[in-house]
């Protein structure tokens, strides 16, 4: 299998708000980098779907190091809380239903294909791909052209 880095990040402005994603592929001496503006979303949903984003654009199963800034990500992968989850019915414990079932559940079916390592850095540091990837979602979540985060925009209806 081939091994690949992963690099991602997501952004708000405001929490909801416009958000974006940035991603950084590498391999070899290959790299691509992505990105995607979203009209209403919230942060943590921007950080799931970035590391969403950069695991689809892989054509073949890989073994990859996954790097990103978000606690709430890398742990919940790490922590198995996402596995927990999704053992109870999707509910955080007995009265909390988990947040972002629909983005959990495409990145535990990518999970199955790919061997990933989640791995958090310190965000705004002195990582230069973690830096990349947050003035790619910065950027994303200002632009014009950016698409509706119609799961979130759902789920504020049952809130």
């Amino acid at each position: 299998m081939k091994t690949v880095k992963i690099y991602t990040d997501g952004a708000c402005s405001g929490n909801p708000g416009p958000g974006g994603l940035g991603v950084v592929l590498l391999y070899g001496s290959a790299r691509k980098e992505l990105s995607k503006g979203f009209e209403l979303t919230t942060n943590n949903r921007m950080e799931i779907l970035a590391a969403i984003e950069g695991l689809k654009a892989l054509k073949e199963p890989c073994t990859i190091k996954l790097y990103s800034d978000s606690k709430y990500l890398v742990d919940a992968i790490n922590k198995n809380w996402v596995k927990k989850w999704q053992e109870n019915n999707w509910m955080r414990n007995k009265k909390d239903k988990a947040l972002n079932i629909d983005l959990w559940i495409k990145l535990t079916e990518l999970l199955e294909i790919h061997n990933v390592e989640f791995i958090w850095v310190k965000g705004h540091a002195d990582n230069e791909e973690n830096n990349r990837c947050d003035q790619l979602a910065r950027e994303a979540a200002a632009a014009d052209n950016k698409e509706s985060d119609s799961n979130y925009t759902e789920m504020l209806k049952e809130i």
